[in-house]
């Protein structure tokens, strides 16, 4: 009996052991100081918060409160049946979850997050537009999304009491009796100064970046060592931190990254081949007269894509930040899930796309999702107004 005894604790022992040597193997390993550069360089977070020159009304309270009113407000659409927050869902991260967005009909693309989106140069998978304002008005003239017209946004800011208000505290005048087209840029301006505001906090990853930076001990508690381990790959072997750079995890440039191969529609989506067209030819760029800045130099932005050039199949570059929440994934929502966006970077190699495959071992995918996953936060800032009537 006691021989029994004795080989099961030797057994238990040996096993114990070989767990330990296990876990061992399995730590993350500590990161160089080249890899510390390249993690703090990804904060601090939030970023801080800076008013667009090229709208007046940004960052005025007024037009805050107008803007997000606006944003919900369904008799702005052709059918009164559509909002922004139709497909820009508050409880789902300001978006829909939905592989194509839809409002009056299906469009071509994924619906994107409007959480950082202030940090953009570019707005619209395409960077169709070069200022918020400007993408905030696209939907009202898109026959497939608000399906509405200048007159008929600018007659119901005229006419309903309250909004006419609230465009009079935030404009500083009464909306024109006569230009529409006006009234409909004023409405755009106020609705980007909402959309400014919806920022994510601060994540997982921030928390661990700061103690990195102050220079204290990163306990396993406050950042598992899978996501450290997966950390180690964004920022090396996965190469993904050189699109998805800075605080926001965005370059906000255009990559052809290979997913509209995988996208089941009718014709190719040129992407910024096309949203360079339409930014040139919009009479609301940045270079024409809606534009407030009185120094002129957002305009550079619309005169530098006059002479960019752009490949069919580039789109911008999404945020990482909050992606959890934000599936299907892809600017034709391609995939369901992040392990099969991993999975795609590691193992297809696609015609046209600027990435070669990763190669990663199954860990290391596990790995870079636990990462991906520690960038998240379920927190959603944003809170209704109370309802005050304006006077």
């Amino acid at each position: 009996m006691k021989t029994k005894i004795a080989a099961w604790g030797l057994m238990v022992a040996t096993a114990a052991a070989c767990s330990l040597k296990v876990g061992a193997a399995e730590e993350a390993k500590p990161f160089t100081p080249e890899e510390i550069r390249a993690i703090l360089a990804h904060g601090p977070w939030p970023v801080p918060v800076k008013t667009d020159p090229s709208n007046r009304v940004s960052g005025k309270a007024e037009a805050i409160e107008f803007g997000e009113r606006l944003f919900f407000d369904q008799r702005l659409s052709g059918s009164g049946k559509f909002a922004c927050g139709s497909c820009h869902v508050p409880e789902r991260n300001w978006t829909d979850n939905q592989t194509l967005g839809a409002a009056a009909a299906a469009v071509d693309r994924n619906t994107p997050t409007l959480m950082n989106v202030r940090l953009g140069r570019w707005f619209g998978w395409d960077g169709a537009a070069d200022s918020l304002w400007a993408q905030s008005m696209r939907p009202f003239l898109d026959a497939r999304e608000l399906a509405s017209s200048p007159r008929k946004v600018a007659d119901l800011v005229r006419k309903d009491e309250q909004l006419a208000c609230r465009y009079r505290n935030s404009f500083g005048a009464a909306p024109s009796a006569s230009d529409d087209e006006a009234v409909l840029v004023d409405v755009s301006k106020a609705l980007a100064a909402f959309v400014e505001t919806l920022g994510s906090s601060s994540t997982p990853f921030d928390r661990f970046r700061d103690a990195l930076a102050r220079g204290e001990p990163v306990t396993p508690w406050l950042y598992s060592e899978a996501a450290q381990r997966g950390l180690k790959i964004f920022i090396g072997k996965g190469t993904c931190s050189t699109c998805h750079s800075g605080p926001n995890f965005s370059d906000g440039e255009f990559h052809n990254n290979g997913f509209s191969a995988r996208a089941t529609q009718a014709r190719a989506d040129p992407g910024r081949a096309q949203g360079l067209v339409r930014v040139r030819e919009s009479r609301f760029n940045l270079q024409g007269r809606y534009n407030d800045d009185a120094t002129r130099s957002t305009a550079q932005k619309a005169l530098a894509a006059s002479s960019e050039q752009a490949k069919p199949g580039e789109f911008k570059v999404p945020t990482l930040r909050h992606l959890l929440t934000t599936a299907p994934y892809g600017h034709h929502g391609e995939f369901a899930t992040l392990s099969e966006v991993v999975q795609h970077y590691s193992e297809q190699e696609t015609p046209g796309s600027e990435i070669k495959p990763l190669r990663l071992t199954r860990d290391e995918q596990s790995d870079l999702v636990v990462f991906l996953e520690s960038i998240s936060t379920f927190t959603n800032p944003w809170r209704p107004d109370e309802g005050w009537r304006c006077r």
